[in-house]
């Protein structure tokens, strides 16, 4: 049986690591904010105002907010080369460019490491555009 145009394309191991990052931002928020607030709060309905408060939790959720943001312009992107096609393979290192810059992101983020942080955020926006450029030219 001959695969389908979708099943052939390179992207989709992407789209599938892509996903299993946004797990990994999940559970990183997750636990910092249980390790904080307790599992009683956890296992709750989490009603009230009641927010971790901590520099680590602080950090998950604003790491995962970040990753979130860029995330469905990658899943687009992403997408529309497997429809467009990518020859040259331009869109491919965006998306492999894009990927290893948020994961790089997460300890950086965590750590609290300035301007080496917003490299790797400009690095993985680099990755967006050329995969951008692909679908445009």
């Amino acid at each position: 049986m001959q695969p389908s145009f979708f099943a052939a394309s390179p992207m989709l191991p992407l789209i599938g690591i892509s996903i299993v990052l946004l797990v990994v931002h999940i559970l990183l928020q997750g636990m910092t904010a249980t390790r904080e607030l307790g599992t009683t709060w956890n296992a709750g309905p989490r009603d009230g105002d009641r927010k971790p408060e901590g520099k680590l939790a602080g950090r998950a959720a604003r790491a995962s907010m970040n990753f979130r943001e860029t995330y469905p312009a990658f899943l687009a992107l992403a997408f529309g080369v497997i429809l467009a096609g990518d020859p040259s393979g331009l869109a491919r290192m965006g998306a492999w460019l894009w990927l290893a810059a948020r994961l790089l992101y997460i300890p950086l983020y965590l750590t609290g490491i300035p301007y080496i942080r917003s490299l790797v955020w400009v690095a993985s926006m680099l990755g967006l555009a050329m995969m951008f450029i692909v679908l445009m030219f």
